[in-house]
Protein backbone atom coordinates (compact mmCIF):
# COMPACT_ATOMS: atom_id res chain seq x y z
CA UNK A 1 0.00 0.00 0.00
CA UNK A 2 1.39 3.35 -0.81
CA UNK A 3 1.02 6.60 1.38
CA UNK A 4 -1.65 8.02 -0.33
CA UNK A 5 -3.64 4.88 0.21
CA UNK A 6 -3.29 5.12 4.01
CA UNK A 7 -4.00 8.64 4.20
CA UNK A 8 -7.58 7.67 2.05
CA UNK A 9 -8.16 5.16 4.51
CA UNK A 10 -7.42 6.86 7.52
CA UNK A 11 -9.77 10.17 6.14
CA UNK A 12 -12.18 7.43 5.89
CA UNK A 13 -12.02 5.89 9.10
CA UNK A 14 -11.61 9.38 10.94
CA UNK A 15 -15.54 10.29 9.00
CA UNK A 16 -17.03 7.22 10.27
CA UNK A 17 -15.62 7.22 13.90
CA UNK A 18 -14.52 10.61 14.61
CA UNK A 19 -10.95 11.61 16.11
CA UNK A 20 -11.43 9.26 19.56
CA UNK A 21 -11.26 6.27 17.09
CA UNK A 22 -7.97 7.24 15.99
CA UNK A 23 -6.00 5.37 19.18
CA UNK A 24 -7.71 2.40 18.78
CA UNK A 25 -6.72 2.72 14.62
CA UNK A 26 -3.32 3.33 15.36
CA UNK A 27 -3.19 0.47 17.84
CA UNK A 28 -4.83 -1.90 15.50
CA UNK A 29 -2.19 -0.94 12.77
CA UNK A 30 0.54 -1.83 15.27
CA UNK A 31 -1.01 -5.17 16.15
CA UNK A 32 -1.08 -5.71 12.34
CA UNK A 33 2.18 -4.73 11.76
CA UNK A 34 3.75 -6.86 14.62
CA UNK A 35 1.61 -9.87 13.33
CA UNK A 36 2.89 -9.69 9.64
CA UNK A 37 6.65 -8.59 10.86
CA UNK A 38 6.47 -12.20 13.13
CA UNK A 39 5.01 -14.36 10.07
CA UNK A 40 7.36 -13.13 7.51
CA UNK A 41 10.05 -13.66 9.77
CA UNK A 42 8.76 -17.37 10.44
CA UNK A 43 8.63 -17.90 6.85
CA UNK A 44 12.33 -16.63 6.06
CA UNK A 45 13.41 -19.29 8.84
CA UNK A 46 11.40 -22.11 7.60
CA UNK A 47 12.91 -21.53 4.02
CA UNK A 48 16.31 -21.01 5.38
CA UNK A 49 16.38 -24.21 7.72
CA UNK A 50 14.54 -26.29 4.11
CA UNK A 51 17.41 -24.58 2.34
CA UNK A 52 19.78 -25.74 5.23
CA UNK A 53 18.37 -29.15 4.84
CA UNK A 54 18.70 -29.01 0.85
CA UNK A 55 22.43 -28.06 1.26
CA UNK A 56 23.06 -31.68 3.73
CA UNK A 57 21.60 -33.75 1.31
CA UNK A 58 23.35 -32.45 -1.45
CA UNK A 59 26.68 -32.71 0.14
CA UNK A 60 25.80 -36.54 1.35
CA UNK A 61 25.21 -37.29 -2.66
CA UNK A 62 28.29 -35.59 -3.16
CA UNK A 63 30.39 -37.34 -0.71
CA UNK A 64 28.85 -40.90 -1.88
CA UNK A 65 29.23 -39.97 -5.84
CA UNK A 66 33.38 -39.36 -5.11
CA UNK A 67 33.77 -42.71 -2.62
CA UNK A 68 32.17 -44.64 -5.79
CA UNK A 69 34.56 -42.30 -8.01
CA UNK A 70 37.86 -43.56 -5.46
CA UNK A 71 36.76 -47.39 -5.97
Amino acid sequence: MGGTEIIFIFLIYLLLFGAKGIPSLARNMGKALRFFREATGDIQKEMMDGDNEIKKEVGKIESQARDLKDK
